[in-house]
């Protein structure tokens, strides 16, 4: 284990206590120097290490940042020993993953974490906002079933996402068809899944899907503050938000393993259902402001391959896939 990753172990399990730097060097094997070195480094990477002359280093209860062993610890013992990547500052988790499993030809499946996102992007080829007080993960899977059943996957994300922030954050939160959870009326995460495909054989090698969610609004600019919220009134911790993250790839994983287990769950926290809502198509995929008004329609169900069924108010219906339209409450 590296010096770095033997230092923030060490601090990690003596959160709110002071260790000095004798003390760590004794127990690390290493000298005094390796161990600043270390915790440079560490606050380099977003880790909250407090360093007071004669009593050491410390790691408080409340630092926000989350870390690859936090993570691990809470993921089911079968998932411990999956690649997990845990990052300061990236583009996209997404493109990090693509990077990882195609580049480097890494096995799947794998998770991206990355503390902040400096091209976050969300459906429609809209920019997703990432400040750094946040989780972002994306996670790569290679898809065992027949690739017309893709779309379900984004589906599964959002019950998977869904489920796990309710049980951590002790929250109720609702999902917008198709991939946008909500809480008390504010977007508080979004979902987007993308394919690696190869050019040779025309198939997808890997799916991989982005999960951004709000642990904090308090750096919001004033354009969100009325439509994007948070899971949390205040910033999760780094322990909680590994928690979350574990939450969410352990449900993830379960329920695209054969893409069953979760529709009921989904249809039972749609927001959509049984209401009014306006469909957009056409321009809205490529420019939203062209959209002329939009059709309004009343939302009747949700099919088993995740389709949105709608009966406009002529008496037409039809069952809208994620792919071709965007709707609004």
């Amino acid at each position: 284990m590296a010096v770095k990753d033997s230092v923030l172990k060490a601090l990690e399990s003596n959160r709110d206590k002071y260790l000095s730097g004798e003390e760590l060097s004794g127990q690390l094997g290493v000298s005094r120097a390796a161990v600043c070195k270390a915790v440079k480094a560490l606050r380099g990477e977003g880790y909250e290490i407090a360093a007071v002359t004669n009593r050491g280093y410390m790691m408080p209860s409340g630092d926000t940042a989350i870390n690859e062993e936090a993570v691990r610890n809470a993921l089911p013992a079968h998932l411990r020993g999956m690649n997990l990547y845990v990052r300061d500052i990236l583009d996209s988790t997404n493109l990090e993953a693509r990077r990882i499993v195609t580049d480097n030809a890494k096995p799947v499946p794998a998770v991206v974490i990355a503390r902040q996102q400096t091209a976050g992007r969300g459906r429609l080829g809209r920019s997703f906002y990432s400040p750094r007080d946040g989780l972002y993960l994306s996670i790569a899977i290679h898809p065992d079933f027949d690739i017309s059943r893709s779309g379900l996957v984004t589906v599964a994300a959002a019950a998977a996402t869904s489920e796990a922030i309710d049980e951590v954050c002790g929250c109720s939160t609702e999902i917008k068809w198709v991939n946008d959870i909500y809480l008390k009326g504010k977007k508080v995460c979004g979902i987007l899944t993308e394919a690696n495909t190869d050019f040779e054989t025309g198939q997808i090698d890997s799916l991989v899907t982005g999960i951004g969610i709000n642990t904090s609004d308090k750096s919001f600019p004033p354009e969100l503050k009325d439509i994007a919220g948070s899971v949390s009134d205040d910033d999760l911790t780094g322990h909680e938000k590994a928690l979350l993250a574990a939450a969410v790839v352990e449900k993830f994983l379960r329920y695209t393993k054969d893409l069953t287990g979760f529709m009921d769950s989904y249809r039972s926290r749609s927001m959509v259902l049984g209401k009014r809502i306006t469909v957009y198509t056409g321009t809205y995929r490529k420019d939203p402001t062209r959209e002329l008004g939009g059709r309004p329609a009343f939302a009747l169900g949700i099919d088993d391959a995740g389709g949105l069924t709608v009966e406009y108010e002529d008496g037409t219906r039809e069952t809208l896939t994620s792919g071709e339209v965007s709707i609004r409450v």
